[in-house]
C-alpha cells in the first residue's frame, strides 16, 4: 500500500479505522487486485473501468460508489443510513448490510 494511503488510515484510531478496515476488507475481498491511491484526498480502490473509496467523518466511515443508480437503489432499500449524492455514511454502530454493499461495489467496479 502507498505511503500516503497508508498515512491516511493511520490518522484515525478506535472504532473508525476498524470499520474503514472492515470495508476495506469487503472491497478487496471481491478485488484483491485493486489499484489502491488517493483520489480526492480519500483512499480509492480501483480496477480498469471503475472504482470505490472510503473516506472518514465525525460518526463513521463514508463509502463513495462514484456510481448514481446504484447508489439510489441502495438508499431506496436502506433509508436508514445517512447517503449524499455520492456516498454511503456508514457510523461505528451501523450494522454494514454487506450483500447491498457488495452488489455496489461490483455495479461500480464495472462501469466508466
Amino acid at each position: 500500500m502507498k505511503a500516503d494511503v497508508q498515512r491516511y488510515v493511520a490518522a484515525v484510531s478506535g472504532e473508525r479505522r476498524t470499520l474503514f478496515r472492515r470495508l476495506e476488507t469487503i472491497i478487496l475481498g471481491l478485488y484483491p487486485r485493486a489499484e489502491i491511491g488517493l483520489a480526492y484526498g480519500v483512499p480509492t480502490y480501483g480496477t480498469k473501468p471503475g472504482r470505490v473509496g472510503l473516506g472518514y467523518w465525525k460518526d463513521g466511515v463514508s463509502f463513495y460508489p462514484y456510481s448514481g443508480s446504484a447508489l439510489d437503489e441502495f438508499r431506496a432499500k436502506y433509508p436508514a443510513f445517512k447517503t449524499t449524492k455520492g456516498s454511503i455514511n456508514f457510523r461505528v454502530t451501523d450494522k454494514i448490510p454487506v450483500a447491498a454493499l457488495k452488489k455496489l461495489i461490483r455495479h461500480a467496479m464495472s462501469r466508466r
